[in-house]
């Protein structure tokens, strides 16, 4: 367990980034009064979640592999980042669904109604709870290992003994 203490570690912080991230979207009245505009400035917190891989991946070759790390290994420990960014995601969506947002669900079926992009039904079962906890943990995977494919890019050492 010591040998992932440091994903551990960056795995909470992803969430709470991600957390406090929700709250900063309500606060801007993206997920109600300014609806329209949640899924283009969603895309905001791209720079957040790469900032916290290149943290991690900065920690993991300092105080785990002592200055010298490779691709690979970057790799694999951003891999286990994301695995564990995943496996919180679920909750961080339960958290945001019924503390820090809990009409997004309502409000966000009724615009994409009103808009004519999708039908009720259709939407009541896109937008709502368990959706958005599958969608955050595949999504969390997903783009984490490519995040840290190309954030352990830079944090190589050019010569590993």
């Amino acid at each position: 367990m010591n040998k992932f203490k440091i994903e551990l570690k960056w795995g909470v912080y992803f969430t709470i980034a991600a957390l406090a991230w929700m709250y900063v979207e309500k606060a801007l009245g993206w997920h109600d009064e300014l609806i329209s505009k949640h899924a283009i400035y969603t895309n905001i917190f791209a720079i957040v979640a790469i900032a916290v891989y290149v943290l991690f991946m900065k920690d993991k070759k300092q105080n785990f592999y002592n200055g010298n790390m490779t691709w690979t290994q970057g790799f694999i420990s951003g891999t286990i980042l994301s695995v564990v960014v995943a496996i919180l995601s679920p909750l961080a969506q339960y958290l945001t669904h019924e503390f820090i947002t809990p009409n997004y669900f309502e409000n966000v079926i009724a615009y994409t109604v009103e808009k004519g992009v999708m039908k009720q039904e259709a939407a009541e079962a896109y937008f709502s709870l368990y959706s958005y906890m599958a969608q955050a943990a595949f999504g969390a995977l997903a783009m984490g290992v490519v995040t840290s494919a190309i954030v352990a890019l830079f944090f190589r050492s050019k010569k590993v003994d």
